[in-house]
């Protein structure tokens, strides 16, 4: 079974000023990360823009991470697709480029019944059976949840691992790990239910604010693994207040803004997303000073 870490971060794709990718600095952050915390880097996820990167764009970003991080981390791909044959094709493609795994979201907009979502999942780990594969469960965002009775039957399938919760509902979480083998990881898709999904068995999270406290993140869950449950609230409930920060507005809005005010040059979100306003990027000055992180 693939081991990709407790603490994953969805990274950000750094733009230019003219709205190419940057991917000189792209490189630079994902050794950062790596440095600071990050076990696996998630590259073209939701974080990372997906919907308006085009594919060559998101190949390039794989080949030049998987470079920068190479023999310190892993690198798991952003492949999904709302159409199967497309997400098939990516997946294929990053499988050769050397990826060491995929993430696959729900499809969105065409909201596919549960028995299209199984289909669609088992086709895409049918055509890359040695290539590890997450699920993404990211209903606020597609238009669709994928249910728990879904998940349990697509855990049989020998290269699907895990799932990247982000229903933020600790029902359904409850109910996968019920349903489904210990091996089946579990990740925290919000940073904010990481501490309390690890309470009924998840594995790690998918991390925005590891961008910015992933040391941390990685104290927090080692201290509840070894038993040390105050240490690790204590810990959660620092950080909390950044947790929620980044998400006052549609991420990865807040945490660019956030990687701006450290001096990274990040850049911009693509169009049709727009950069952080006043009232964003004060609330955010406040969590980051509380925190020293500026």
């Amino acid at each position: 079974m693939a081991d990709f870490g407790r603490v994953l971060t969805a990274m950000i794709t750094p733009f230019k000023e003219d709205g190419s990718v940057n991917y000189d600095v792209a490189a630079e952050l994902a050794a950062h990360l790596v440095n600071n915390g990050t076990d696996t880097l998630v590259v073209c996820g939701t974080t990372g823009e997906s919907p308006t990167l085009s594919w060559e764009e998101e190949y390039q970003l794989f080949v030049e991470v998987l470079q920068s991080v190479a023999g310190k981390a892993k690198v798991i791909a952003g492949c999904g697709s709302n159409s199967t044959k497309e997400a098939i094709a990516g997946t294929q493609k990053a499988a050769k480029i050397g990826v060491h795994g995929s993430l696959q979201v729900v499809p969105y907009y065409n909201k596919p019944p549960q028995a299209g979502l199984e289909a669609h999942f088992q086709a895409i780990a049918q055509s890359c059976p040695d290539l590890p594969m997450l699920l993404y469960n990211i209903p606020g965002r597609t238009g669709q949840n994928l249910n728990s009775e879904t998940v349990a039957r697509l855990a049989e399938i020998n290269n699907i691992i895990g799932i990247k919760e982000a229903s933020g509902n600790l029902d359904q979480a409850s109910e996968i790990r019920r349903l489904t083998p210990n091996e089946f990881q579990i990740y925290a898709g919000d940073d904010s239910l990481t501490l309390p999904l690890l309470a009924i068995g998840a594995k790690g999270v998918v991390s925005v604010a590891s961008h910015l406290v992933g040391t941390q993140l990685q104290q927090m869950i080692q201290a509840f693994t070894t038993g040390n449950v105050q240490v690790a609230t204590k810990i959660h409930l620092q950080l909390f207040p950044l947790f929620k920060a980044l998400f006052i507005t549609t991420n990865p809005i807040p945490v660019k803004k956030a990687l701006k005010l450290q001096g990274w040059e990040v850049g911009s979100t693509r169009p049709p997303l727009s950069d952080a306003d006043l009232e964003v990027s004060r609330k955010l000055e406040v969590v980051l000073e509380e925190l020293s992180l500026v």
